[in-house]
């Protein structure tokens, strides 16, 4: 079934983007939840006006993206986690909050939502490891960071 996403749903699409899911999902959950709409001709054609007026201001938020990420690129962070007796081994685990929140003290806003750790869901070792930031749409980054021994 086409439809078009009125809101960013993970693992299907962002918001306008006209997607092809099964039947099941879009009229048991997407529809109902308002997280989308039918995609017929008419909705279509909206679809593609507010698409030509938007373009102006993505180009924008494109822009601040990728100033965004030229900072992050030069950004090291360090985060400090306990550690068990052996010194490699982390007591708990380091995940996508808490990059969000060393980014946070940075300057960087950026919601949890939006990081993926690169290979693992969370961290539970003392290391160098990479992170991938969503800045927009079409811009991603991919965030080195290293976890340290407190």
């Amino acid at each position: 079934m086409e439809i078009i996403l009125l809101k960013d749903v993970l693992n299907c699409g962002f918001k306008d983007d006209l997607v092809t899911v099964k039947d099941g999902y879009a009229t048991n959950y997407l529809i109902p939840q308002g997280f989308a709409v039918l995609a017929t001709e008419s909705a279509k054609k909206v679809l593609n006006e507010n698409l030509k007026q938007r373009q102006h201001k993505e180009d924008e938020l494109i822009k601040k993206a990728d100033s965004e990420k030229n900072k992050l690129e030069k950004l090291d962070i360090k985060i400090k986690a306990k550690v068990l007796e052996d010194g490699i081994s982390l007591f708990g685990s380091v995940n996508n909050a808490m990059i969000s929140d060393s980014l946070s003290k940075n300057g960087f806003e950026l919601d949890k939502k939006y990081i993926k750790i690169v290979g693992f869901r969370s961290i539970k070792k003392v290391g160098k490891y990479i992170a991938n930031i969503r800045l927009h749409r079409d811009v991603n980054v991919d965030f080195n960071f290293e976890v340290i021994a407190s």
